[in-house]
């Protein structure tokens, strides 16, 4: 049984999902220790439960330490079957989060899985659910993926409420994805969406144009879109996603802080990365490692920086399948690659 420490690297959930996730598709029985151990609520939350189930349904396996705030947990899995089943997190717990665990275990299932989630869409410490639509997933069908996901309705903290239905093709053999070329800066326009719910719709519309502001300030054409719901009963929140190629930019919106400061958090965040001289920005590059070590062939990308995200994820990944990655440092980013 593969021992995983919790507390390596950025030591939070990433472990978890991607620990789960590999033991499913290698079959390899895994302990994680101390989970979560240095956060301020230790041990396994909602979205870790149900990422983990769903895998332990597709899979067959067994579980030890299944609950919540349990800080160990150990795994075995079965043969991986796909199926078709309703997921509901509860309140505000990420769905995008328990997608990253999931999917890939799908992927390598004897049929077709098919899945409705409900949760939080848009929520902190997660991605939100248009980067993982319009930058995940284009980068994982460039690899041979057949992943469908498809917006419902939107979920914020605390009340959640989102849903997002999910179609995942078995593909058992992903190809590796070479990204070397980066965009020039200013090349292009910047896509986005400015979303809302039980809001005024001017906030959804400030967000767009302090964020058009800042990017056309910075040489970027944009072509951003509105999303207004203005019936508050099941959730509140706001947003905004920008993306353009393998790059993203996000921010929520909470109490207190201005439609406009929104607007412009996510414009300055999508500048940094296209500004760099990467191919891919730092939390696509995380998520795709244990792709491009279960690829065939090369895979190279360009990251603006190496996160502890990334290097967690290099470390686990490691753990159970044969495979090396090799790190070059040069002026402005850093290359990763699998050969």
């Amino acid at each position: 049984m593969l021992k995983i420490d919790g507390t390596y690297g950025e030591g939070g959930g990433q472990i978890i999902r991607t620990a789960i996730a590999l033991a499913a598709i290698t079959g390899e029985e895994v302990d994680i220790e101390n989970i979560r151990a240095n956060r301020p609520n230790p041990g396994l939350s909602a979205q870790h439960l149900h990422a983990v189930k769903a895998v332990k349904k597709l899979s067959g396996g067994r579980t030890e330490g299944l609950e919540l705030r349990s800080t160990r947990l150990k795994f075995a899995p079965g043969a991986l079957n796909g199926f078709e089943s309703e997921i509901d997190i509860g309140t505000a717990g990420s769905i995008t989060l328990l997608l990253q665990c999931l999917i890939p275990v799908a992927l390598f299932a004897d049929s077709e899985t098919k899945v409705r989630i409900r949760g939080g869409t848009d929520v902190k410490w997660s991605p939100p659910m248009d980067f993982h639509t319009e930058v995940f997933l284009k980068a994982v069908r460039e690899m041979g993926c057949d992943v469908h996901l498809d917006l419902k309705r939107r979920g914020y903290y605390p009340k959640g409420d989102g849903l997002v239905e999910a179609k995942i093709t078995p593909s058992h053999q992903l190809n590796g994805i070479v990204l070397v070329e980066s965009e020039r800066i200013g090349e292009g326009v910047v896509k986005g969406i400015s979303h809302s719910c039980g809001l005024p719709a001017h906030v959804a519309e400030r967000q767009a144009k302090a964020a058009e502001s800042v990017l056309n300030a910075a040489g970027y054409d944009s072509e951003l879109k509105t999303e207004i719901d203005e019936n508050g009963k099941r959730t509140t929140g706001c947003g905004i996603t920008l993306w353009k190629g393998y790059k993203s930019g996000s921010a929520l919106g909470e109490r207190g802080k201005r439609a406009e400061r929104v607007g412009e958090e996510a414009a300055g965040n999508i500048i940094k990365e296209l500004e760099s001289a990467s191919t891919v920005d730092v939390y696509l590059a995380d998520q795709l490692i244990p792709y491009i070590a279960l690829a065939n062939g090369k895979s190279e990308m360009r990251v603006r920086e190496m996160t502890k995200h990334i290097e967690t994820n290099m470390y686990v990944t490691k753990k159970f399948l044969d495979v090396e990655f090799e790190i070059e440092k040069k002026s402005g980013f850093v290359i990763v690659y699998k050969v």
